[in-house]
């Protein structure tokens, strides 16, 4: 009776992957540009070793809205884990720089929307586009959890073991989701060090962030701090900011859960700039 709870439960807080893309496998590791007709754009940035695809319904949904959605491939990834090996997160500062720079030419405004490191890639773009309008900013890591003792067993691992396997906490179980189906399931150890490397540039200079700015992170979130919202909250300088915290999710909740009410909120403030 308890599992069957369960099961039910999970089904209607998390979304199917199977249900979800059964006709979509071809788009998974693609790029994508929906083209909208209000002038208005907005930058979706993936997290590490996923792909657009985890945004997809999210730029999909703000397309039908007037917007113009692009969400570009991220160096390193949608291919296979050897390619994000020797990537360096000034790669994905500057896979973001060009695509921001293409919407802004066509573009009156221009939002910028990045979840994880996706997220901190935005934060950092940021400070040195002032012409952002706005940014949405999704399980954003002010630090990630146990960060000092993972970048120190990281960096020993990287002397014997070029690949590892991702982890899931218990109570993630085997249930699949659309993140763990379109992201890489082995990642190059060495390059977990190159999200450290961003996450901590991203914390210095925070009070540069001036754009109006909203924050989103799961209650659960089983990878970034709890406190990482209200951290970044605190420091950046936007006088019009907001936040929000999501209950019955993990680190992925823009992919893994039933979450049009979310897609609304960032309309919704997208829509106030």
């Amino acid at each position: 009776m308890v599992r069957k709870i369960i099961k039910k439960a999970k089904n209607i807080f998390f979304a199917n992957p199977g249900l979800l893309f059964a006709n979509e496998k071809h788009l998974v590791n693609k790029s994508f540009y929906f083209k909208g007709d209000n002038n208005k754009a907005v930058l979706l940035l993936h997290g590490w070793t996923a792909t657009p695809y985890e945004l997809r319904r999210l730029g999909t949904f703000l397309n039908q809205n007037g917007y113009t959605a692009y969400a570009p491939v991220l160096r390193g990834h949608g291919t296979k884990p050897e390619n994000l090996a020797k990537v360096r997160y000034n790669d994905w500062l500057n896979d973001a720089r060009g695509a921001f720079e293409k919407l802004k030419r066509k573009h009156d405004k221009v939002f910028v929307i990045g979840t994880s490191i996706g997220g901190t890639i935005s934060l950092e773009l940021a400070k040195e586009k002032k012409s952002i309008d706005g940014l949405v900013l999704m399980a954003t890591p002010y630090r990630v959890k146990l960060e000092e003792l993972m970048i120190a067993i990281v960096w020993f691992l990287s002397f014997f073991k070029k690949y590892r396997k991702k982890f899931y906490p218990p109570t993630f179980g085997s249930r699949k989701t659309i993140t763990r189906v379109i992201s890489y399931q082995i990642y190059p150890i060495a390059n977990v060090l190159e999200t450290a490397k961003i996450i901590r540039r991203s914390r210095k200079n925070l009070s540069l962030i001036t754009q109006p700015c909203f924050l989103l992170q799961s209650k659960s979130d089983h990878i970034v701090t709890y406190n990482s919202l209200t951290k970044i909250f605190k420091k950046i300088t936007s006088e019009k900011k907001q936040k929000k915290y999501i209950k019955r999710s993990y680190h992925t909740f823009i992919s893994d859960i039933k979450n049009e009410h979310v897609f609304k909120d960032i309309l919704k403030f997208i829509e106030s700039i």
